[in-house]
């Protein structure tokens, strides 16, 4: 196997600067609107429920569907992709995007609002993958890939910091202009890909898995409902039954993959120490770090007393640095081992949520900005080192589907790490206290056990590391 990529064999046209160019502006800029977009509700949530009259169970697949149309075919993307052309990916997935926001502009209610959610997921899932494969091929590992996947990753952060802002200041106006702002960007995106990217796909089709997409997209769909149900009592018919469903059609997909001759994933590589890196680091990452700062803008809105513009700007510290230390993680010698990198990112991060301890209704919103500085320096790194994993640790003809594993991991530990968050607060908050007591005893658990999560994670990303050594496979 070889862990460094090669000039894709069927590009349309060489790599050149220019359209190395493109590919990192239009692939960031497509990463920037998706991850926006997944964020926005943080912000709206109140407004858009009311208008959908929204219940607690509709209100939490308004905040779960994006992820869950990302995570559930996010793989299966990438291996397209790699097959039937990145750029072709790429532009579907902008129409989708547009038509997609479009829908959830008109909803007259919760139903076709999720509907539309679950596509964009589905769409933003396109643009990511194809975006970082696209950038695999332009950039031969090495410095220059190690700058590029570096703004890209930088993008997670400031979407993460601006989605949540920039939904909140339209909604002053309406909650909707936010989708229709959407549909009016991922036009010109979707277009721009069309006339400045060439085309690029590996060398040899693979061809067509469909027992693989079936289970594994079915699989990856009902652990995600499960998991947002689940939030209501895990008891339930309902929840049991999608865990059932989950584990059979995971098992399925893992017996069909070790079957086929040229399957979505090659489950070899989980025994190729750089790609489980990746797809682990992904994992922890979503799950420790995500996880804890979605839920931490409830106890800060609901139980420190902040506005949802306020509390958007208070987080913002911790996002807006991921996006400046993932632009600096450019500057780190290519050569640096990604294992001790990935450590090192979440080492940061468990030190900056164990600096957030103490929250309580009284505390100054200045307060938490230590903490989510240092937090924010650790998840920049992070970012910037698992968007280099994602593409250096599979052979080159296959970095869409890299980035597709990557990614798949990255959104199913937020899904599992927002309601771990939840389960905690809800059973760690009572104790004759109010509310907002109760909500901020309960984010201070989750902090502790996320920063625990991140602290094994790290031991775990240096357990891993291997030099990487050049290898035919």
């Amino acid at each position: 196997m070889t862990a460094t990529a090669s000039p894709d064999a069927r590009s349309d046209a060489p790599r050149g600067a220019r359209h190395a160019r493109a590919a990192l502006v239009l692939s960031s800029a497509a990463t920037l609107l998706s991850v926006m977009n997944y964020t926005a509700p943080i912000a709206t949530l109140s407004l858009t429920s009311a208008e959908l009259r929204a219940g607690p169970t509709a209100q939490i697949w308004i905040m779960s569907s994006v992820s869950l149309g990302m995570a559930a075919v996010m793989l299966a993307i990438g291996g397209l992709a790699d097959d039937h052309g990145r750029r072709r990916v790429f532009g579907l997935g902008a129409a989708l995007m547009a038509a997609a926001s479009v829908v959830c502009a008109v909803a007259p209610n919760a139903t076709v609002f999720v509907a539309g959610r679950l596509a964009q997921g589905v769409a933003g899932a396109a643009l990511q993958v194809t975006g970082l494969g696209m950038l695999a091929v332009a950039f031969p590992a090495g410095p220059g890939r190690a700058r590029a996947t570096g703004l890209w990753g930088s993008m997670l952060g400031l979407a993460i910091a601006l989605g949540p802002i920039a939904a909140a200041g339209i909604a002053v106006v309406d909650w909707r202009g936010w989708y229709w702002a959407c549909a009016v960007v991922a036009v010109p995106l979707g277009l721009a890909g069309r006339w400045l990217l060439p085309e690029s796909r590996a060398a040899v089709r693979r061809g067509a898995d469909p027992v693989g997409l079936v289970t594994l997209t079915g699989g990856v769909a009902a652990l995600l409902a499960a998991v947002t149900l689940g939030r209501d009592g895990w008891g339930r018919p309902p929840v049991l039954a999608l865990l059932a469903s989950a584990a059979l059609l995971l098992a399925a997909f893992a017996v069909a993959e070790a079957r086929h001759r040229a399957p979505l994933l090659d489950l070899r590589l989980l025994a190729h120490r750089p790609f489980l890196l990746s797809v682990t680091g992904a994992l922890v990452y979503g799950f420790a770090i995500i996880g804890i700062m979605s839920y931490l803008a409830t106890a800060l809105d609901v139980a420190m007393g902040m506005t949802p513009l306020v509390a958007a700007l208070v987080l913002a510290v911790w996002s807006g640095t991921s996006w400046l230390a993932a632009l600096q993680a450019r500057r780190l010698p290519a050569r640096l081992p990604a294992g001790h990198l990935l450590a090192g990112a979440l080492l940061l991060s468990a030190a900056g949520e164990l600096a957030l301890l103490g929250l309580a209704p009284e505390v100054p919103w200045w307060r938490l900005v230590p903490g989510l500085l240092v937090c924010g320096i650790g998840s920049g790194l992070g970012n910037a080192v698992l968007a280099r994993a994602a593409v250096d640790s599979v052979p080159p003809e296959r970095v869409s589907m890299g980035s597709g594993a990557n990614n798949t991991a990255r959104y199913i530990g937020a899904a599992l790490g927002v309601t771990a968050m939840v389960a905690i607060v809800t059973t760690t908050g009572g104790g004759g206290r109010s509310t907002a007591e109760a909500l901020t005893h309960g984010a201070n658990v989750a902090l502790a056990v996320s920063a625990a999560l991140a602290l094994l994670g790290a031991v775990l990303a240096v357990l891993l590391h291997r030099p990487v050594r050049p290898a035919s496979r």
